[in-house]
Order: structure tokens, then C-alpha cells, then sequence
């Protein structure tokens, strides 16, 4: 028997599709551009739709005798155990490839924003987090054991990370981005996306592009953002993670832009994306976002126009199931009103990327691993450590920190003893088990109250709740009093219980209009706080919230960002002093709930000045964050000139002048005095983490290139202008401790796509 050339693996992969797609029908071809929403039967023998309004009518046993392009979330749908889950899922995978033609499997795809979004798998620390760690190494290792697990069960595809700056932090999705400066962002997210793509996972960026800018940070609501905002803090995370992370899909976002929905966007998914960028993976939609085009953004009459206008624009897969691009779809393209041009050019895109992943080679078969561990102990000690690198000490003004072994602490609040406080609204605890509550849990999560109690056993540890989240019973507030009364000193755990639009105070759909802390939870600090006990703020939110109020007032602040799993002990392990707090702030912290809800990232007009009487200056910086030890810098290196092609060294020596081992995160701002347009007085080019023993000194040295420099100019091409710079050497967007000063000489140099993305560091 002849192989056809479409399985030789011999021959190029486009070689291979354009045969395949010469021998493939219309239907054949549109099936390889949807997905299905599945779950995984707990018995293992196969996946079936997901039964509720978000699956088309449709006959499953007739959809798939012309093939499948994706499944969607067989894990992530309901609890099921990993092993039955693998088995389900490679049984269907066979039951598929013998339905159809030719045998191809679908690709089948999971959350795993914070960990793979499956019943019993680790959850990590939230994206917020990893921002908070200043740490790209550790988090690219964490995505590669989250890439493994995934790849473990036969999942192709990951749709994360995130990679929206933040623009306001009432804005519900704050908890899943990575902070609110794109260069953060950029090498953060580069860093997920190397180690989920090392694994063998398609890594899917979202939410491209702008979702973030929402007016009045509501989620879906319309952009208004301008060329420049979109070219100097939208986009630069999206380039960075693609060119530098290999990213292999893009996920189109919900927002329109000045009219036009990103899910019909030309102009952003071709010209930018694949045109300028030079993307070659696949470009999928946000979940409904295709048929969005017809019900919110009313710009398609009718499901074919929006598959039209999606599949124009470059969207080649429509998640999570098929509204758009089946009968529709097909019914448009045979009566001459869709070229079929569109679907061949999607569906090829779709069917390189399986060839990529040898689901076109004739040998393929399902693994089915014989047991599966989603949550093990490598696991664990990862999510340990990123947790306790991400813990924000934001004050402590008497040195109230570390709490004596032996104290009597009183533990008040609605976070202490709830192990989803630990867990952002993609975790399966959060996103799926609370609609399974007869269902453990599936993974260890210890509350703070539990940890703090192992971590000091001869303390004498109370606990009252005081009150809950987000309601206005103060009925609490007695008990909570009483038990600061009796204590040396109150740790206040408070902050947010994240959920699903509106079900939470953070995460998917549940935006604020403020940033007072939820509920009564600031009236009970007031009422601590009045005992006259010192009282240890610890916060557990997905966003940051205004502390102007109380900060001369508390004895220390402690901030952490949804923390995972292991987040309770590794708050434990900072208030007792085993672990020496090094995050650092990806958010600002606002003095007032009113909020100036906007980010550091401010031009001159944007800074307090005598024309208003709002001051927009953040109590906490963006970059901040305290230490048990304390650090010396020295021995800086000067400026001087380079042209605007050039590049240059600088450096400075850090210190630890303290008792104990410590790290400092040197940052690196670009000040910009005078430009063709307006830019941000300050902004992050560069920064490394240093590790250092009590004594012990590390030479710093970053390698600035001229394209960090750059901006997008009044035409709207991005541009490096010769002129005066400052590179100021801080320890956060505000704690500058050496000022270089550059002169960049020469023509006005306008980039090409290939510029330098990333400002190159080391210390020894």
C-alpha cells in the first residue's frame, strides 16, 4: 500500500497539507476550524459534549465523521481524575480519527493561566504574582512542569498567559495579568511562553490586543485607546513573546478599538501580526467571540457574515464550539457568498500546526500514561518557592517583622482561614469545583491560619473571622476586638475571594468602581487598629487596593498576590522571618480609593502638578518593596554619548550590609527630558534579581541598547530619536539611586521590526 504524501514525513510540512487539502471537501476542510466543548467521562471511556446553552444543536457521531479541529477543556469542565481523564481522552481521540476520512485527531486545548486547569493539579501562583517575583527563569520552569503535566494527559495547546498591561486596577482581570509596565509583562509572559513551548504545548497569547484599555475598566467594554498607547504599552508584550518566546497561537480578543471588534481586525491579526511580525502559527478566538460579532458588536447581520468577517481578518479557529464556522459557513461558501480561499487558508495554518504536533502521521496513536501525578512534590516545592519570591513587604516601619516565635497573635479576618483565598479565578477550585461542592477540593491548599500555626508552634495563635468578604455584617467586629485585646500583636488577613462575573470581588467580570478594600473589611481594620495592638496587614487580593488611610497606622503590610497552593505557608514563612521577603511591586499601590485608577506609567500631565487638586501619586511605587536586610549600592558607572544604533554597559556594585541573606531587585528607568511627543516620565528597560549571603557583594551590569529607547512617533512609526536620556538605577519607579546620563547622536533611525527588545543583564 502506497502512503499518501500528506503522511510522509519525509516531505516539507506544506507539501504535506497542500496535498491533504487538495483531497479534503468544503465540510472536511470548515470541521478542522472549530471546536467542541467536551468533558471527560470519570469512567475513561471517552468525552462528551458539554450538555448547556454553550454547545450548538448539533449530532456528535455525524459532526465528527468529517473530522474536528479542536477539543475543548475535557479536563477543565468537571472534576474527573487524571488517569480516567487521559484514558477518556485518548479514546475519543481514536474514536474521531476512525470516524473520518483521513484520521486526524483533533487538537485538544486547557486553561493554565495559574497551572493546568484540571481537578487535582497544581495551582501556582497567579500571573499577578509572577510579576510581583521579578523572576523570568523561575517562572519559565514553572511553565515547563505545567507544560509537562498538560502534555502528560494528551493536551496540544495551553491558552495563556495573559498579556495585558494594565491600564486600571478596578478592572476585574488585574489578578491575571502580570503587571501594569510592558517590559515587566513582556519578559515575564517570553519567559511562560519558552517553558510551556520547551514542553510540547502550543502556547496561546491573549488577549490580543488592548483588552485591558477598557473604558472605566469594565470587562468588554470598548477601547479607546491611540496608536501610541497601543504601540508603547499594548503591543511590545505581544512582539516580545513571540519573537523571543516562540509562541505558536494567538487568542483575538473580546474589545472592539475605535469601532472596529479585534475579532474583525484586518489591520491588527494580518497586516501587524503576520505581515510585520512574521506569526505563522494560528490565530483563535476568544471563547464566543466569533459569534460576538453578531450578538454584541452588531457589525454581521447573521452567523455566516461574522464567520466571514472573522476568517477575513485572520481568526482561524472559532472557540469553544461551533456557532459560526459549520453550516453557516459552509451553506455561505457553496451559494458563492464567502470565498473559499478564506477557509483553505485557515484550514491550512490549522493542519500545519497538527503536522507540527504528528497528528498527521500515520503511525500516530494516543498515549495513556499508566498513572499521572498533576500535583507532585517537584510541583509543590516549585509553587513554594514562586510563592514566597512574590510576597511583598510594603512596610514595616518598627520592625514589628519577624513575629517573635513565642508571641500570643491574634489571626482576625475573612482570608485566614479559607484556602480559596490562596486562588485566582482560573484555578479549578475556583473556576469549576465550587460548582461541584460535594466534590473535594482535589489538592492541599493550607490557610494562613493553619500554616502560621506550624510555622510557629510555641506561639499562642487565636482566630476570629470578624467578618466576610464582601457583605456588611459588622456583628463580628466584637469578637475580633477581643481576641486583638488579649494579643501582643493582630495579623489582619484580608483582601478578596475571587470568582466568575460577579460571583467574586476580583476576577472575570467582577470590576469595582472603587478601591476600597471589599465590604467591611476596612472598618474592621479601623476597629483593630483602635485597640491600640499593633496590627500586621496581610493582604491576599487579585488587584491592589488603596491603603492611604492606615498606613501610618500599621505596625507592617504585607501584600501577596493570590499565591497559589503553597501561598499559606509561604505567607507564614515571611511573617516568622524564615524567608526574607523579595517581591516587589508590578502594580502601584493607591493612596485613595477614588483612585486615580491609573498606572505610573504617566507623561508630565499626568503627575500631580498645581492644575488639579487630585494627586495621582501612588502611596506604593510600581518596582517597591521592603527587605528584612539591608542592601548598599556603589561604584555606579557614568554616561556618556552613542549613537542611535549604539549600545553601552553600565553597572554597580550591591552590598548586603544586613545579618541575614537577602535579594535586591535593581531596576533600570528611562527618563526621556525632551521628545517629538509626549512620554512617560519614567519607564522599566531593565532589571535583575541579586542574590546575596550577609557581607557577600555582587557586580551588576545591564547592557543598554538604543532601541530600548524607542517610541512610535507622531506618524505611527516606532522610531529612535537622537537627544539627552537619563537611565536611572532604582529600587522602584520612584527609589532612584544613580542617575546616567546619555546623548544619543545622530539621524533619527526608524526600526524595521528587528530591534532590540530586551535590555541583557548578569551580576557575579
Amino acid at each position: 500500500m502506497t502512503t499518501a504524501p500528506w503522511r510522509d514525513r519525509a516531505l516539507p510540512p506544506s507539501d504535506r497539507v497542500a496535498d491533504l487539502l487538495s483531497r479534503m471537501t468544503l465540510k472536511e476542510k470548515t470541521a478542522q476550524l472549530y471546536g467542541v466543548w467536551v468533558g471527560a467521562g470519570t469512567d475513561g471511556d471517552g468525552v462528551a459534549p458539554h450538555q448547556d446553552q454553550m454547545n450548538a444543536d448539533y449530532d456528535w457521531d455525524e459532526l465528527i465523521t468529517h473530522g474536528l479541529g479542536q477539543l475543548t477543556r475535557p479536563f477543565g469542565t468537571a472534576p474527573v481524575e487524571a488517569a480516567a481523564g487521559a484514558r477518556s481522552l485518548a479514546a475519543a481521540q481514536r474514536t474521531i480519527a476512525a470516524a473520518s476520512r483521513f484520521g486526524i485527531p483533533a487538537m485538544a486545548h486547557e486553561e493554565c493561566l495559574a497551572g493546568f486547569t484540571a481537578w487535582g493539579a497544581t495551582a501556582y501562583p497567579v500571573p499577578l504574582a509572577w510579576g510581583a517575583s521579578f523572576d523570568p527563569a523561575l517562572v519559565e520552569e514553572m511553565a515547563r512542569h505545567i507544560g509537562r503535566d498538560l502534555r502528560t494527559v494528551g493536551v496540544h495547546q495551553g491558552l495563556a498567559p495573559v498579556l495585558d498591561v494594565v491600564r486600571d486596577p478596578r478592572w476585574g482581570r488585574v489578578e491575571e495579568t502580570i503587571g501594569e509596565d510592558p517590559y515587566l509583562v513582556g519578559t515575564i509572559g517570553a519567559a511562560y511562553v519558552r517553558g510551556l513551548e520547551s514542553a510540547g504545548i502550543v502556547a496561546t497569547l491573549k488577549h490580543f490586543a488592548g483588552y485591558a484599555s477598557s473604558a472605566g475598566a469594565r470587562n468588554l467594554a470598548p477601547v479607546r485607546a491611540g496608536v501610541r498607547e497601543f504601540g508603547d504599552v499594548t503591543l511590545p508584550p505581544f512582539e516580545m513573546a513571540l519573537r523571543e518566546g516562540g509562541a505558536r497561537s494567538v487568542m483575538a480578543a473580546y474589545n472592539e478599538t475605535d469601532g472596529v471588534p479585534a475579532t474583525a481586525d484586518a489591520r491588527l491579526l494580518t497586516e501587524l501580526l503576520r505581515e510585520t511580525w512574521g506569526f505563522t502559527g494560528t490565530v483563535v478566538s476568544d471563547y464566543f467571540g466569533v459569534d460576538f460579532l453578531r450578538t454584541l458588536h452588531r457589525v454581521a447581520a447573521g452567523s455566516a457574515d461574522a464567520a466571514h468577517a472573522a476568517l477575513a481578518a485572520g481568526v482561524d479557529v472559532e472557540l469553544p464550539t461551533l456557532d459560526c464556522y459549520g453550516d453557516p459557513l459552509v451553506t455561505a461558501v457553496e451559494e458563492g457568498r464567502i470565498p473559499e480561499e478564506v477557509v483553505d487558508r485557515a484550514a491550512r495554518r490549522v493542519l500545519l500546526q497538527k503536522c507540527e504536533l504528528g497528528l498527521l502521521d500515520e503511525d500516530w496513536q494516543p498515549e495513556v500514561p499508566e498513572s499521572v501525578d498533576l500535583d507532585s512534590a517537584e510541583n509543590r516545592a516549585l509553587a513554594r518557592r514562586l510563592a514566597e519570591q512574590s510576597v511583598v513587604l510594603l512596610a514595616d516601619p518598627e520592625a514589628t517583622l519577624p513575629l517573635s516565635p513565642d508571641a500570643r497573635i491574634a489571626v482576625v479576618g475573612p482570608r485566614a482561614t479559607d484556602p480559596l483565598a490562596m486562588l485566582g479565578c482560573y484555578s479549578f477550585p475556583s473556576h469549576v469545583g465550587v460548582q461541584h461542592p460535594d466534590i473535594p477540593m482535589g489538592v492541599d491548599i493550607p490557610t494562613v491560619l493553619d500554616a502560621l500555626r506550624t510555622e510557629l508552634p510555641d506561639a499562642k495563635v487565636t482566630f476570629a473571622e470578624g467578618c466576610g468578604v464582601d457583605t456588611a455584617d459588622t456583628s463580628g467586629f466584637e469578637e475580633a476586638v477581643a481576641r486583638a485585646t488579649e494579643a501582643d500583636v493582630c495579623v489582619a488577613v484580608l483582601g478578596d475571594r475571587s470568582g466568575l462575573f460577579g460571583r467574586g470581588t476580583s476576577g472575570e467580570g467582577c470590576d469595582v468602581a472603587d478601591l476600597e478594600l471589599p465590604g467591611v473589611q476596612g472598618a474592621l481594620l479601623d476597629a483593630l487598629l483602635a485597640t491600640g495592638v499593633p496590627v500586621v496587614l496581610v493582604l491576599l487580593t487579585g488587584r491592589p487596593y488603596a491603603l492611604g488611610r492606615w498606613h501610618d497606622r500599621l505596625a507592617a503590610t504585607v501584600q501577596a498576590f493570590f499565591p497559589g497552593e503553597e501561598g499559606g505557608p509561604a505567607l507564614a514563612g515571611v511573617l516568622s522571618g524564615r524567608v526574607n521577603p523579595s517581591g516587589r511591586l508590578p502594580v502601584s499601590v493607591p493612596r485613595g480609593p477614588g483612585g486615580q485608577p491609573w498606572t505610573y506609567l504617566q507623561p508630565p500631565l499626568g503627575l500631580a502638578g498645581d492644575v488639579s487638586s487630585l494627586d495621582p501619586t501612588p502611596l506604593y511605587p510600581f518596582g517597591h518593596g521592603r527587605s528584612y536586610t539591608s542592601f548598599a549600592w556603589e561604584d555606579f558607572t557614568d554616561g556618556g554619548d552613542l549613537p542611535t544604533d549604539g549600545s553601552l554597559d553600565l553597572g554597580l556594585t550591591v552590598r548586603n550590609t544586613g545579618e541575614r541573606a537577602g535579594t535586591e531587585v535593581v531596576q533600570l528607568y528611562l527618563h526621556d527630558p525632551v521628545a517629538s511627543v509626549t512620554r512617560p516620565d519614567v519607564r522599566l528597560v531593565g532589571y535583575h534579581r541579586v542574590d546575596l549571603a550577609p557581607g557577600e557583594a555582587a557586580r551588576v551590569r545591564f547592557r543598554f541598547h538604543a532601541d530600548l529607547s524607542s517610541f512610535t512617533d507622531a506618524h505611527g512609526r516606532r522610531i529612535v530619536e537622537p537627544g539627552d536620556l537619563e537611565l536611572r538605577v532604582a529600587a522602584s519607579s520612584a527609589d532612584v539611586r544613580h542617575t546616567v546620563r546619555l546623548r544619543l547622536s545622530g539621524e533619527t533611525r526608524v526600526l524595521d521590526g528587528t530591534r532590540r527588545l530586551r535590555c541583557e543583564s548578569e551580576a557575579h
